[in-house]
Formats: structure tokens, C-alpha cells, sequence
């Protein structure tokens, strides 16, 4: 038996209280009201071990979002002076202790942690979860993916863990927008790195990024009465403030709207052609 796992156990033992599982020398209960109907001695059933409230070893049929040594994207259920407990699927919730805690939490966030056994052989949560991640994802170049920031340094950028397990990057190059521990993710991968780690970019490939740039500045556009208020030549921190792009990429975008002739360049702003 394997705590923290869902395994198929034997039913060795019958009793008004449920049935035991496991062997003659090593066994574990199954509550009554989680027995299966019909089950006889011998049969086998597929349990997850764990702890009930009293810490003692039992089974359950009930099935959490992650084992032992897995990831979850999981809900903060409450925050007590211990800690935090998370909502896993389980009658008995996911304990997350302060020391493994990477960011502050509040009840109802979303965090990302790994499963594991503490010390005193209790199952708990870490959100440092960079060695739960594998490097064996079948992602190509400019595959869409989905995934959560359970890092960010600044001197290399946002760490994501791709669909939850896969290791990803996005550099500081890259980060067009703010991200934070916790938060999902879409992003494009650029490469695969010959580790099997996946560098990624929040944004397209120009040619498919211009039209979505385009878009927004016309958006922007039409919330601050038809125009903005520099020309393509402002500074690039202005343009990064309000539109998450480069310098570059906001004049590919504006040079695509004066070829639809959608906007028009004066002398301090540009002007929607109404």
C-alpha cells in the first residue's frame, strides 16, 4: 500500500463497518457506505490511501485531482494560523504549509502545487514545484499551450508549468503584459530546447500578431475619442504602457491601419478617419 496513490487492493476481511483491503499482515479499511454492493471476500477494488481526520490509514473510492508526486491547479479553501487547506476532491482537505507557500494566498485563489508526504508520512501540498515537472512534452515550435506562472524573477522572467507539469519559460523579452504566481497562461511555444524544456512567448509570430495588435489599437482608439495622443515616433515605454507592445510592433500594427486607410498621422497624435 502506498499512501498518497489510488492502487487496486484485495478485499481481505468483512465487517459491519466496511471491509479491510490489502493483506492478512497489511491492511487498510474501506467505510461501509464506499463498499461497493455485492463486494465478496477476494475481490479487488480501486482505492486512494489516505488520512482521515484523526490521521489514522483508510481507503476511499473517491478519487483527488492529483497523487503523490503529481501537480494541481487547485482552490484555496481556507487560511488558518498553520497554513492553508485546499479543496482536492477529498472529504479531508489539502494541507499547504507557510514554509511551502512561495507567494502570499488568501481564501478562493488558485494555486499550483505539488503533492508529496511530509515527515510524519502526511500528505501536504508545495508550491515550489520545479522538480515536479517533466521536460517530455510532445509540443512542437508555434504549438498554442496553456499553463500556470508559479515563478517570476525578474533577470530571467516567468516560469510556467505547461499544462500543469511540462517546464516552460517566458523571457523578460517576452512578457508583453504582467503576470503573477498563480495566474493562467496562453502562450506560444518557440522552441523546444534540447532538454525537452520549452522557451515561450506570450505573443504570435508577427505576421498572425499584427492583425490582433491592429485591433487593439483601434479599440484603444475608439475609448479615448478617436485618437492617441503621441504618433509612432513616442518613447517605448509609453507605447509598452498602453498597448503591451514594442516600439516595432506597434508601427507594423499603424502601418497596417494607414494602408486600410483606418487611421491618419498628424503632427503629436494619430486619428481614426471616421
Amino acid at each position: 500500500m502506498e499512501i498518497g496513490k489510488i492502487q487496486k487492493l484485495q478485499v481481505v476481511k468483512k465487517t459491519d463497518f466496511g471491509v479491510y483491503l490489502g493483506t492478512n499482515e497489511e491492511k487498510v479499511l474501506l467505510p461501509k457506505n464506499q463498499v461497493p454492493e455485492s463486494t465478496e471476500l477476494g475481490d479487488t477494488i480501486e482505492v486512494f490511501i489516505c488520512r482521515d481526520s484523526e490521521d489514522r490509514l483508510i481507503a476511499t473510492t473517491e478519487k483527488p485531482v492529483a497523487q503523490v508526486g503529481e501537480t494541481a491547479y487547485i482552490r484555496v479553501k481556507e487560511i488558518t494560523k498553520f497554513g492553508a487547506f485546499l479543496d482536492w476532491g477529498l472529504g479531508k482537505d489539502l494541507f499547504l504549509p507557510y514554509k511551502e507557500q512561495t507567494t502570499d494566498i488568501k481564501e478562493g485563489d488558485m494555486v499550483l502545487v505539488g503533492i508529496y508526504t511530509d515527515k510524519s508520512d502526511r500528505l501536504c501540498a508545495t508550491m515550489k514545484v520545479y522538480n515536479y515537472l517533466l521536460c517530455t512534452s510532445t509540443y512542437e515550435e508555434d504549438d498554442i499551450v496553456k499553463g500556470v506562472v508559479y515563478n517570476f524573477n525578474p533577470q530571467y522572467g516567468a516560469f510556467v508549468a505547461v499544462n500543469n507539469k511540462y517546464h516552460g519559460l517566458i523571457q523578460m523579452k517576452e512578457l508583453t503584459s504582467k503576470v503573477y504566481v498563480g495566474m493562467e497562461v496562453e502562450a506560444r511555444v518557440k522552441s523546444v530546447r534540447t532538454d525537452g524544456k520549452l522557451d515561450l512567448a506570450l505573443r504570435k509570430k508577427a505576421y498572425l500578431q499584427i492583425d490582433d495588435d491592429a485591433r487593439k489599437i483601434i479599440e484603444y482608439m475608439e475609448k479615448n475619442n478617436g485618437e492617441i495622443g503621441y504618433t509612432d515616433k513616442a518613447r517605448p515605454e509609453i507605447i509598452k504602457k498602453d498597448f503591451g507592445m514594442s516600439k516595432n510592433e506597434f508601427k507594423r500594427a499603424i502601418g497596417r491601419l494607414l494602408k486600410e486607410r483606418r487611421v491618419i498621422i498628424k503632427e503629436n497624435s494619430i486619428n481614426l478617419i471616421k
